[in-house]
């Protein structure tokens, strides 16, 4: 199970176009009434060859009873160019009981291509992003906007040394309860590879607030190992609480 590919597909809805001052979010997971783990995310500028960019962080892991029983610690990063929207680097650290795996990709996107340390140099689609950097860049560049309005698209991402084309589904609005109280949400649905992980590519229900601030605050994902929740429990700027002021 990849339970930190869950919150990739969940959290960058909610960061700015600039990470101007660092920000975090943490969010938790239950199957059923078992609370299972928790992720972190955190975006913030740095320089790499002394260009700017913005770095996201994100690190899933379980937690209690889960954590006896399948240990699981996960770290994904990416590297945003802020002009262009796309990835720059990645790195997937993955820990999952006794199995590991660690890559670093870099991005060429004049020639299209990237490179692996794990598979080297490879071709690759206009625009490619990585698992991380997509959802950045479709809310950056007013793809959320387009979907609203009923428009689709298609978006190239690289993900453990596979090439998978993301599609995003407007399903309407619903009014759910949270932990800030009741929300009008957008419910949208990414489209992604069935098998490894989701019992359809139908299987993902993201709840974005319908305001200004678009929260992912909740999410539903049907596994091949059940049904899991993740709800958002705390949103940071430079270490002050947001969530009590929307």
């Amino acid at each position: 199970m990849r339970i930190s590919i869950l919150f990739c597909l969940l959290f960058v809805f909610i960061l700015k176009i600039n990470a101007q001052p660092i920000e975090e979010m943490e969010y938790t997971l239950r199957f059923g009434f078992i609370h299972g783990g928790k992720a972190t995310v955190t975006a913030q500028n740095e320089k790499i060859n002394k260009k700017p960019v913005i770095h996201y962080h994100v690190r899933g892991r379980t937690t209690g009873f889960v954590d006896k029983v399948y240990e699981v610690n996960d770290v994904y990063e990416s590297w945003v160019d802020p002009q262009t929207y796309l990835p720059v680097k990645s790195v997937r650290s993955v820990k999952e009981q006794k199995y590991r795996f660690y890559d670093e990709v870099f991005y060429d996107h004049v020639n299209d291509s990237l490179f692996s340390l794990k598979s080297g140099r490879k071709k690759v689609p206009n625009n490619v992003n990585d698992l991380v950097s997509v959802f950045f860049y479709i809310r950056q560049n007013q793809y959320f906007d387009y979907l609203l309005a009923g428009k689709n698209f298609e978006i190239p991402v690289y993900h453990g040394n596979d090439l998978f084309i993301m599609h995003l589904e407007y399903r309407g609005i619903e009014t759910i309860d949270t932990k800030i109280g009741k929300k009008e949400c957008y419910v949208v649905s990414p489209k992604v590879p069935k098998g490894k992980l989701f019992k359809s590519s139908d299987d993902l229900r993201i709840y974005i607030t319908k305001d200004a601030n678009r929260l992912p605050i909740y999410a539903e994902f049907n596994l091949l190992v059940g049904a899991l929740k993740c709800e958002l429990i705390s949103y940071k700027i430079n270490g002050a609480n947001q969530l009590s002021q929307q």
